[in-house]
């Protein structure tokens, strides 16, 4: 059961492009970074992710609802920096460039005249969409020279939970297997999913440091409707632990409160007084709240050692009891990108209702729209580099140390004899 409520970009009357009152000025970001510092540092100790500005490649991508991509309507993305239309026919979903060779016209305003085509608006060029080679050109008639002679590029597309994904590599490239990249506990199992899908500003990079950071959370979403009953910790000690292909931020020491000498104490009695309180014996909820709540079965099966992974290309998993959930960051443009959330139940039966009903009547709100909001507000508002940062940034810098690492072996594995 998938509960989205996303409407389809075309009945909009809109292309997948951010809404025009977020859009910056061409370079906006990068001048308004080099005016306040002329001196401008990078993230040179990580060169793999300081050029990852459009993405990593080598990898699949979700890039919209399936179900917002129907027969006969051309869908438009960006992904990665470059422009793709999304097509759906008899023969299945393709995704091609979104550019007529001819005069540059979007094939995303075009038609598909014919079962298994598109055609440019304009002079209609028509391309075969599994192998983007142009068929016929109307305008030319049916023995035109130019037909064989040209193509487009095509891109590997499959769907899967729901979701369309593109992959993203090097031309010729093989693509992995899209079920690799799927979180394990996902594969092979019923479950319930609710999500979001939504273009925003900021940095790919910046948007799932923010996702993985350690300290934000306790202090940026303190009052948030989604945690205002919560108790969170105030600060952790916090150790980084890779398994397989997930980097976990463990807490080995969590502190409810704390005394800053010449502050006083922290959280304020006006924000602690309607929170649950910690357990007295410690005992803490997988979510890192201070109420404790038996896991479901099957989360709790995964035997996660930390409740916040991350994993490439810039996937977060954050457990708690009774769901977990995913952010997908997707990399758009240098100024944007696509966020995915997800929230995933594995209940069954009358419980799997009691979620739908829950997820559609406050849940989205709460928790993919001003939970996520916050979020959306500091990535917009970062300016980083350059930056200085502080020991709970450990969870930044082994992210980028792990990009760096997958990086490399991409390139061993693309190049085997270098």
């Amino acid at each position: 059961m998938t509960v989205h409520t996303d409407v389809p970009a075309r009945e909009r009357g809109q292309t997948d492009a951010p809404a025009p009152e977020r859009v910056s000025h061409a370079g906006e970001a990068e001048n308004r970074r080099k005016a306040r510092y002329p001196g401008r540092q990078t993230w040179a100790a990580w060169p793999a992710y300081d050029a990852a500005e459009l993405g990593f490649r080598g990898y699949w991508y979700p890039v919209a609802w399936s179900s917002n991509v129907a027969a006969g309507r051309p869908v438009q993305i960006t992904l990665c920096g470059e422009n793709i239309v999304l097509v759906r026919d008899s023969k299945g979903l393709h995704a091609l460039y979104d550019r007529c060779p001819h005069r540059g016209v979007p094939l995303s305003t075009g038609t598909q005249e014919f079962d298994g085509s598109i055609s440019c608006p304009y002079h209609g060029w028509t391309f075969d969409t599994s192998t983007g080679r142009l068929g016929a050109v109307i305008t030319d008639g049916p023995d035109s020279p130019i037909c064989g002679k040209v193509s487009v590029a095509t891109y590997p597309v499959e769907e899967l939970l729901n979701l369309v994904w593109v992959y993203m590599g090097a031309d010729g490239e093989e693509p992995t297997p899209l079920l690799d990249q799927i979180p394990e506990e996902l594969r092979g199992v019923s479950f319930n999913l609710g999500g979001r899908i939504k273009v925003r500003r900021g940095d790919w990079r910046l948007t799932c440091e923010n996702g993985f950071d350690e300290g934000h959370a306790k202090f940026l979403h303190r009052n948030a409707i989604w945690r205002r009953f919560k108790s969170m910790p105030v600060w952790n000690v916090t150790k980084l632990e890779r398994r397989g292909r997930w980097l976990f931020r463990v807490q080995t020491e969590q502190h409810w409160t704390a005394e800053f000498p010449g502050y006083g104490s922290w959280p304020p009695e006006r924000e602690s007084r309607f929170r649950i309180k910690p357990s007295a014996d410690g005992t803490q909820s997988i979510s890192n709240t201070g109420n404790p709540k038996a896991p479901h079965p099957h989360i709790a099966a995964q035997d996660y050692p930390g409740f916040v992974s991350v994993s490439m290309p810039g996937v977060l998993r954050v457990v708690y009891p009774d769901f977990i959930h995913y952010e997908f960051y997707v990399p758009y443009d240098a100024d944007h990108h696509r966020y995915v959330g997800l929230m995933v139940n594995f209940d069954s039966g009358f419980r799997s209702l009691l979620f739908k009903a829950k997820y559609l009547g406050f849940v989205r709100w709460f928790f993919h729209g001003l939970f996520a909001a916050q979020d959306a507000w500091m990535v917009d508002e970062t300016d980083a580099p350059p930056e200085r940062l502080y020991r709970p940034d450990i969870s930044l810098t082994t992210w980028r140390s792990m990009c760096e690492d997958a990086a490399e072996e991409r390139t061993a594995r693309l190049n085997p004899t270098a």
